[in-house]
């Protein structure tokens, strides 16, 4: 790294970088930062903010190495690495190996367009698990190839990433046609478009679904970007994009054991207004309870996103087979399934959750490997 300049004012750092950009450091930041006010092996805090003026007077700032030594009036010396200041400039977040662009697809993005990796690599070697991880946040969906016939042989491939959440369905769940089901997953009926646990405080975030056997006729599964569904009804029908964004709706599941419900919206934003989360389930939305003088406007709007779920040009259909395993960002692609005849054959999945929590923390932990 090229040695920076260095422009003094009381309250203010100015760097000008080898890049020739200029950035200002406020002095309540630098000391913030000061190395000597994290614990030495947790590197938290426990620098008291309240025991610092408003605005800690800077005197002098010097270049040593690949630090930057800092005086005060009140007699505190720092020496704060360059790469710190380099990597926290503000007004820019810094770099983040867990944060991977999206890619949206709709229909034309084809089946065999779907990334698909083999299970003995990602079970094997960090490199390919770190380019599955990428892939499947690209695109939010991912084929796992090569399994085994073990219940054990999809989680094992999902706790390579960390622990599993676990719900009120457990930490694993069998999808299979069951005489007294709680959800309509475990019924043969056709399921259209969905998320999973849209009633949850935080749904889950990434959802592994393990084919052990599907050799009943029809069960096709059914998947479709919900992000870019999202993006064009922000582009066809601002109204009812605004609508799914500002105004919450209930969720429900309840059975003998369990009783969870929110109120949030179908379409989630960040502060830049880019599309975060998508919660959608129709089975499982509880009754509409915003005022009446919006209701009409409101399902106009919902029943415009779901006309959407239904439109072919954003659908991908095909049947899983045994040995394969799909996995899916619950929070951004929706899933379905088509209807299945049980007479037929056996239909078996066994399913499980990751939270985006720890799928993000192991691209962050491959990347530190990687060097």
């Amino acid at each position: 790294m090229a040695e920076p300049g260095f422009e003094v004012r009381p309250d203010t750092l100015v760097v000008t970088w080898g890049d020739a950009n200029t950035c200002s450091y406020p002095s309540i930041w630098l000391r913030d930062n000061c190395p000597s006010g994290l614990h030495p092996q947790t590197h938290e805090r426990l620098l008291d903010l309240l025991s610092l003026d408003a605005a800690p007077v800077l005197l002098s700032a010097q270049a040593d190495g690949d630090v930057v030594v800092l005086a005060y009036q009140d007699g505190h010396r720092s020496r704060l690495p360059l790469a710190l200041l380099s990597a926290h400039r503000p007004g820019t977040m810094a770099a983040d190996a867990g944060a991977v662009p999206c890619a949206l697809w709709r229909a034309d993005m084809t089946v065999a367009g779907i990334p698909r990796f083999a299970a003995a690599a990602v079970l094997a070697g960090d490199t390919a698990l770190a380019d599955w991880l990428r892939q499947t946040a690209r695109y939010g969906l991912s084929l796992i190839t090569g399994l085994d016939d073990r219940i054990e042989a999809g989680t094992q491939v999902a706790e390579r990433i960390g622990f599993l959440r676990k719900t009120n369905f457990g930490t694993t769940f069998e999808v299979i046609s069951v005489p007294d089901p709680n959800n309509l997953a475990y019924t043969p009926v056709a399921l259209p478009l969905h998320t999973d646990l849209p009633n949850q405080e935080v749904p889950p975030g990434f959802q592994f679904l393990h084919c052990i056997a599907n050799e009943a006729r029809g069960g096709g599964s059914l998947f479709a970007d919900g992000f870019a569904i999202a993006e064009d009804l922000r582009r066809a029908d601002p109204e009812a994009f605004r609508l799914l964004c500002e105004v919450p709706i209930p969720y429900r599941f309840h059975d003998g054991e369990a009783d969870i419900r929110v109120h949030e919206p179908v379409i989630t934003l960040d502060r830049s207004g880019a599309v975060i989360e998508i919660r959608y389930n129709a089975h499982i939305a509880g009754v509409f309870d915003m005022p009446a003088a919006i209701m009409p406007e409101y399902y106009r709007a919902y029943r415009a996103f779901m006309a959407m779920t239904r439109d072919p040009g954003y659908r991908l259909t095909f049947k899983l087979e045994a040995g394969e395993m799909v996995v899916f960002d619950n929070r951004r692609v929706l899933h379905g399934r088509e209807a299945f005849d049980p007479s037929t054959g056996f239909r078996h999945l066994h399913g499980c959750y990751v939270d985006r929590g720890e799928f993000t923390s192991r691209l962050r932990l491959l990347a530190r490997a990687a060097g």
